[in-house]
């Protein structure tokens, strides 16, 4: 990533001649202004997940003083870059690949010394950085939500696989993610060797996995070495999602924010931002949008009850560029007239904002049709083999269920063969054939034990 500075040029948008059905991924006024492709990055606790998407991109996601203060990622972080190659024939690959922060113009020159080139925009990306610690499994299923690919992260001066990476292919797997790129980070901190054997316990690791065949690039992100072959590997070996335009938007929401400061006069207040992925259409400024379930309450009989929300997008905004209308892919930051207290501190994470009246429905049960892993991953149990089996679904189980960006808690009520009935402690909006991830307390951490299909389910009562 090039430190150089360059002035903000960005093609303009305009509401008034705004054609969805001619909108692609690729066309100049999306890609200039916001990232239309998100990539995850993945795997154990303190690989450099977060090191690499700065080395990329030149933003920092780790935000917060407790992850400051211990060192990991702990909510969601995101990062946006451009990715660009060098149109002088002179300059050679991988060289001729670069990435700038998000607000970069889209052709700037070449900073390769003696090169003078343009520099072609190809690419718009969203970093979604998911934390690698085992207590925070449900924020990288979250996260794993909105990949449309993702960066595999393992160290080099650590064995291969450490218990976080076999749990997070697993998670990928059942959010059907194919298209993965490992990188081999650290390798500047090992011998040769060291690097060569690692290399091969990768191979034998990814066997059978989904990340079967995947590109292994041996970087180091503190040194930002290797970082144009990524940006190659990005450009060629991630294809470019098939995205729907056309039909009525709907996004879901991975984190949400009160914006305004301690203090601030009644005048000057703010709503409520959300932020999220588009799933699909379009959101414009000035539109109506409804947010479910929204505010969840208990009646005096203890039946809950939804209210959604109401309200009109005033601002959109894709990190440092501001929008005039927002498609699918990236990570999208829309302001609105919500109460800001309902906003804050991600309070919002898990629901679904979209066009009114066409959202899901919202269901309080769910039939699913289930699969379970063999055995526990990312536990290293005493009790070998047989503790680290995961054990049946049983009427009365407690589990841990991820809808979308939803993880609430549910009850077992039924199982017969593969189908389960689950109560589910909070409302969710979701939809007959979506997937879930299903997760058991094991030894006070909630494990990942399987995935399932929604089949049908009970709507909570208006």
């Amino acid at each position: 990533m090039s430190e150089t500075k360059i002035k903000s040029v960005l093609v303009a948008q305009d509401i008034k001649t705004l054609d969805p059905t001619k909108l692609t991924p690729l066309s100049p006024e999306v890609i200039s202004r916001q990232a239309t492709i998100n990539i995850g990055t993945i795997g154990h606790v303190a690989h450099g997940k977060s090191t690499v998407v700065k080395a990329i991109s030149g933003v920092q996601t780790v935000r917060f003083t407790s992850e400051f203060k211990r060192n990991i990622t702990i909510k969601l972080g995101y990062a946006n870059a451009k990715i660009y190659k060098c149109t002088n024939p002179e300059c050679h690959r991988p060289g001729c690949y670069r990435s700038f922060r998000s607000n970069t113009e889209d052709s700037p020159l070449c900073d390769r010394p003696g090169c003078g080139g343009h520099m072609q925009l190809l690419r718009h990306v969203s970093f979604v950085d998911c934390p690698g610690h085992d207590v925070l499994m449900a924020t990288m299923l979250n996260g794993a939500a909105v990949m449309d690919a993702a960066l595999l992260l393992i160290a080099g001066n650590e064995s291969c696989p450490q218990p976080q990476t076999s749990e997070h292919i697993a998670a990928i797997e059942i959010m059907n993610l194919k298209n993965i790129i490992i990188l081999q980070n650290k390798i500047d901190l090992v011998k040769e060797a060291a690097a060569k054997e690692q290399y091969g316990q990768i191979l034998k690791f990814i066997q059978g996995t989904v990340a079967e065949g995947a590109p292994i690039i041996p970087i180091s992100a503190q040194m930002k070495y290797n970082i144009e072959v990524i940006c190659e590997y990005i450009v060629k070996k991630i294809p470019i999602p098939v995205r729907d335009f056309t039909s009525d938007p709907r996004l879901i929401v991975i984190r949400s924010f009160d914006v305004n400061k301690p203090g601030a006069r009644v005048d000057d207040l703010k709503g409520g931002v959300a932020g999220g992925s588009i799933l699909k259409g379009v959101l414009k400024i000035g539109d109506e949008v409804e947010v479910r379930p929204g505010v969840i309450t208990k009646d005096l009989d203890g039946r809950m009850k939804c209210l959604p929300l109401f309200s009109r997008i005033l601002s959109l905004y894709a990190e440092e560029n501001d929008l005039q209308y927002a498609v699918p892919g990236g990570l999208i930051g829309v302001g609105t007239r919500i109460d800001p207290s309902l906003c804050r501190a991600d309070r919002l994470v898990g629901q679904v904002l979209g066009a009114v009246g066409k959202l899901p429905e919202i269901f309080i049960s769910l039939e699913v049709n289930f699969f379970l892993l063999r055995r526990l991953l990312g536990v290293k149990s005493e009790g070998g083999e047989k503790q680290s089996k995961v054990r049946k679904l049983a009427k009365d189980d407690t589990l841990m269920v991820n809808i979308g960006s939803t993880s609430t808690g549910c009850r077992v009520t039924a199982v017969k063969h593969d189908l389960a009935k689950l109560t589910l402690l909070t409302p969710v909006c979701t939809m007959e054939g979506e997937k879930i991830a299903l997760s058991r307390r094991v030894d006070k951490n909630w494990r990942l034990i399987g995935w399932g299909t929604i089949k049908k389910g009970t709507l909570i009562e208006a």
